[in-house]
C-alpha cells in the first residue's frame, strides 16, 4: 500500500506584498480610488490643462502608494490596521486616577 504524500508550505512567515505594499494597504488604496471616483464626478475644472476628475481619479491613488511605503518604512507587519484599530476603539482609563478636570460640582444647593 503506497503512502499518500501532500505538498505544506514550508514559507508561511513571508509577507505577502504587492507593489512593495501589503494586501491590507492596497484595501486603503482602493479605498481611497472608490471614495476619489465619486468625488470625481462632481468636482469640475482643470489643473494645469488636465481634468480635474483624473487628477482625482487616478492621481490620488497612484500618489498614495509612494507616501504610504514612506509612511511604513521600518514599521512592523500589519501597522495600518493596527493604528485604524487603535483610533476606531474606546479607550479603557483607569478608574482609580484622578480627573483632570473636574466635570461637575461636588456641592449642590437645595
Amino acid at each position: 500500500m503506497a503512502l499518500q504524500v501532500t505538498p505544506v508550505n514550508r514559507n508561511l512567515q513571508t509577507r505577502v506584498t504587492f507593489m512593495l505594499l501589503e494586501v491590507e494597504d492596497l484595501f486603503v488604496v482602493l479605498g481611497a480610488a472608490a471614495v476619489m471616483n465619486v468625488v470625481g464626478h462632481f468636482v469640475g475644472g482643470e489643473i494645469v490643462g488636465v481634468p480635474t476628475n483624473l487628477v482625482l481619479q487616478y492621481g490620488v491613488p497612484l500618489m498614495m502608494v509612494p507616501m504610504l511605503m514612506a509612511f511604513k518604512y521600518g514599521k512592523p507587519r500589519g501597522y495600518i490596521r493596527d493604528l485604524a484599530f487603535w483610533y476606531v476603539e474606546p479607550r479603557a482609563y483607569c478608574a482609580v486616577s484622578r480627573d483632570r478636570v473636574v466635570r461637575s460640582g461636588y456641592l449642590r444647593e437645595k
